[in-house]
């Protein structure tokens, strides 16, 4: 049977009863009919016309009122009055949904907040890359080893890691799984943030260990002792915030596998507007923000919050088309503009970038991935990258929203809650030597749990140093 997309065939209509939202898929979903890059060639599409009506019938992942929360508080960003963390794996893998991972991811993202919080002295809007990101872009459709050619990997959301002719077939069941593994986590995630542990103190806590323990730790032992005195002062005031307990946290991915998010596409009861209702914001990469192409036509219609990735090559009048596309009201909140130009660019290329959409009038909210312009091959073939180069890319973003007077809104960064080894540098320091030890990566090297946090309290000294 022939390779084939989807995108391009005439979908066939569920017909679901009408219950929070309307799952038919009907011909507003326009995307469909546009080319779209970076797809995968289903080997059969009766079975995948069958998964994507299961899919269609599945509850949603997220809520509209939700996604809706998130565009108020990404609205703040926009304006200079709030921060944005955004981080998680690279790709999410099948085997790593358990309490663990998903609680030392977690909990990373919440001692990061933390000390942002108190440096920026604005809310930290609190955003993973999880429940979601199973899918990943390549740069090429096959693979090559020892002389063998296979699809490359796409994700476990498409097919598998192993290069075998078996799993690297890609499988339309991968999609329920995905949506299962998603639910699962989000699941965990609101357990986790409203059932206690996501406390602030016991988060502070969990940082003083870190400042005692880190080999960088007394630079960033003042700023830890501040937080302490200002919780002390205000336990001893009687002040017992419900924020003080539970924390509003937000799920986010790439939306590149269209079948899967045209799924989870869905007209909601209150607006009779679209919203994917796979994640509460959703961004459409590098790789497939061509402006006459189907992600960007399907970020136009779903009501989500929707950000964009702008690596090096981005022109001022990208950036104004793609404004025009996906923002025409110019809402704050409504669209996030990710800058991935490499520590080596980011001082040269964003200036004119920002001044520009700015002076456009729309206000978008500006985050830094000091991650995707920063990768090299290490001597021993591991993909990496530098600490100091995601450091400086940050250093970067900073510098130039300073001498332009503009907000500089938040950071995107790849992470882990665990001990891996696959960027070098940092405070506990890990060397290429190291890489070899604890190498877990699908696709992207990751910051560590020690990594992410010398991160935080770097760029919190950013933030006092303004």
């Amino acid at each position: 049977m022939a390779l084939v997309s989807s995108f391009g065939r005439a979908p066939k209509p569920v017909v679901r009863p009408r219950s929070l939202v309307d799952v038919t898929v009907n011909e507003t979903f326009t995307w469909r009919s546009l080319p779209a890059a970076q797809q995968p060639e289903w080997p059969d599409t009766a079975a995948l016309d069958g998964v994507l009506t299961e899919l269609a019938s599945y509850p949603p992942l997220v809520f509209a009122g939700e996604c809706d929360q998130l565009r108020s508080r990404l609205g703040a960003v926009a304006r200079g009055e709030a921060f944005v963390l955004q981080g998680g794996d690279c790709a999410e893998a099948f085997n790593a949904v358990s309490a663990e991972h998903i609680r030392n991811k977690l909990k990373t993202l919440l001692q990061m907040a933390v000390v942002l919080t108190y440096a920026a002295k604005v809310p930290v809007v609190k955003i993973g890359r999880i429940a979601g990101q199973y899918s990943k872009p390549r740069s090429k459709p096959t693979e090559t080893r020892d002389g063998v050619t296979l699809p490359v990997y796409r994700g476990d959301s498409v097919n598998g890691f192993e290069f075998t002719p078996e799993s690297r077939i890609p499988d339309p069941e991968r999609l329920k799984r995905m949506y299962h593994a998603s639910a699962s986590t989000l699941n965990l995630v609101r357990a986790f943030t409203t059932g206690g542990y996501a406390d602030l103190r016991q988060v502070h806590a969990w940082n003083q260990d870190f400042v005692r323990n880190s080999p960088a730790g007394q630079r960033y032992e003042k700023l830890a002792k501040e937080i302490d005195n200002a919780l002390a002062f205000m336990q001893a005031c009687g002040v017992e915030p419900e924020e003080f307990r539970t924390v509003e946290f937000y799920s986010s991915h790439e939306a590149l596998v269209l079948d899967y998010e045209t799924a989870m596409t869905r007209t909601d009861s209150r607006t009779g507007r679209l919203y994917d209702v796979s994640g509460h914001m959703v961004w459409i990469g590098e790789r497939t923000r061509q402006l006459d192409h189907a992600h960007i036509e399907f970020a136009a219609q779903v009501r989500n919050p929707v950000g964009v990735k702008l690596g090096p090559t981005t022109s001022v009048d990208d950036a104004l088309a793609l404004i025009d596309r996906l923002d025409p009201e110019r809402e704050p909140g409504r669209l996030t503009f990710i800058t991935r130009m490499g520590a080596k660019k980011i001082r040269d290329v964003l200036p004119e970038l920002v001044e520009k959409v700015t002076a456009s009038g729309a206000q978008v909210a500006w985050i830094c991935d000091p991650m995707h312009g920063n990768t090299f091959e290490a001597g021993s073939g591991h993909k990496t990258r530098r600490f100091d180069d995601v450091l400086d890319e940050v250093k970067g973003f900073f510098e130039v929203h300073a001498a332009l007077g503009t907000h500089p809104g938040g950071i995107h960064v790849e992470l882990t809650g665990d001990d891996v080894t696959e960027c070098v540098g940092g405070g506990d320091e890990v060397v290429e030597d190291d890489l070899h030890q604890r190498y877990e990566t699908f696709c992207d090297p990751r910051l560590n749990r020690s990594q992410s946090l010398d991160l935080a309290f770097l760029v919190a000294e950013m933030y006092r140093g303004q």
